[in-house]
C-alpha cells in the first residue's frame, strides 16, 4: 500500500510480522485521513498474512519525542463526524484484529492515542522520554464508549486513575500500573516489540485469536462498532478546551 503518512514492510524471522509505521510530523495527531491510513495498513497487512497462519502486527511512528498526541481536536470544527468516520471504525478495526497486535510507543501519548495503544495486545514503552496521560476530565471531552478500554483492560482502581484523575504516567509508572507491558531504551524499544510479536506470533495459527480476544475486549469493540459512521446524531461532546 502507499499512503501519505503510513507505511507498511514486513519484518521478522519468517517475513510475516507486519510493521505499520506513522509518520506525520510534528505530533502524529490521529486526523481522519490518518486514521484511514492506519485502517487500509491494518487491512492489508491482514490480506497479507492469510489465514489460519502465524503473523503479527507491530505499530509504531517514526518520532521518538512523540508517539501522537491524540485526535486532531481542529477538524471538528469543519467536520463534526470526523472520529466516526476515522478514530472509531480504527479503534475497532485493532480491537477486530484476527491476529496479534502489538504497539512500540515511542514518545509521549495523548487523550484518544491513549486509547489506540489499549486497544492493541501488547505495549512497548520508551523508557527514556515520554508521558501517556489520558486528559478528557481536564478538557470537556467525552464520547460513549471512552471508559470501555480502560475499565477493561485495566480494571476498576486503575481505570479511575486513568480517566477521572487524568493520571501522567511515566514509562516507569505504566508498567507498574499495567499500562504497559514493558519498557526500554529507544535504542532498543522497536526490537523489544518485535521480540514480542515474534514470541505469540503462532497464536493466530488456529484462526481463533480474535474471536477469543473478543471474549475479553468484546464490549469495548462492540461500542466503537456502534459510534462507526454514524451521521444521525453526534456521537462526540466538543471539548471545552483544546490541547
Amino acid at each position: 500500500m502507499t499512503s501519505r503518512y503510513v507505511s507498511l514492510e514486513r519484518k521478522g524471522e519468517e517475513n510475516n510480522i507486519f510493521l505499520i509505521t506513522l509518520s506525520k510530523a510534528p505530533e502524529n495527531r490521529l486526523n481522519s485521513e490518518v486514521c484511514r491510513d492506519l485502517i487500509a495498513a491494518y487491512r492489508t497487512a491482514e490480506q497479507g498474512l492469510g489465514q489460519n497462519v502465524s503473523g503479527a502486527v507491530v505499530l509504531t511512528t517514526s518520532s521518538t519525542k512523540f508517539f501522537s498526541t491524540g485526535l486532531d481536536l481542529d477538524e471538528r470544527d469543519s467536520d463534526k463526524f470526523a472520529s466516526s468516520d476515522g478514530f472509531y471504525p480504527l479503534l475497532h478495526t485493532v480491537l477486530d484484529f484476527p491476529f496479534p497486535t502489538i504497539v512500540c510507543i515511542t514518545g509521549h501519548v495523548f487523550g484518544g492515542a491513549c486509547l489506540l495503544t489499549l486497544a492493541h495486545d501488547y505495549r512497548v514503552m520508551n523508557s527514556q522520554r515520554g508521558y501517556w496521560q489520558m486528559p478528557p476530565v481536564n478538557v470537556g471531552l467525552h464520547h460513549d464508549g471512552i471508559g470501555g478500554l480502560p475499565r477493561l483492560k485495566l480494571g476498576p482502581r486503575i481505570a479511575r486513575k486513568v480517566l477521572l484523575e487524568a493520571h501522567k504516567y511515566t514509562g516507569k509508572e505504566a508498567k507498574m500500573d499495567g499500562i504497559v507491558d514493558d519498557v526500554a531504551d529507544p535504542s532498543v524499544m522497536l526490537e523489544v516489540a518485535i521480540t514480542v510479536a515474534e514470541t505469540w506470533k503462532e497464536k493466530a495459527r488456529m484462526g481463533v485469536y480474535g474471536i477469543l480476544r473478543d471474549e475479553l475486549w468484546g464490549k469495548a469493540r462492540k461500542n466503537y462498532a456502534q459510534n462507526s459512521f454514524v451521521h444521525r446524531k453526534d456521537t462526540a461532546r466538543k471539548p471545552v478546551v483544546k490541547l
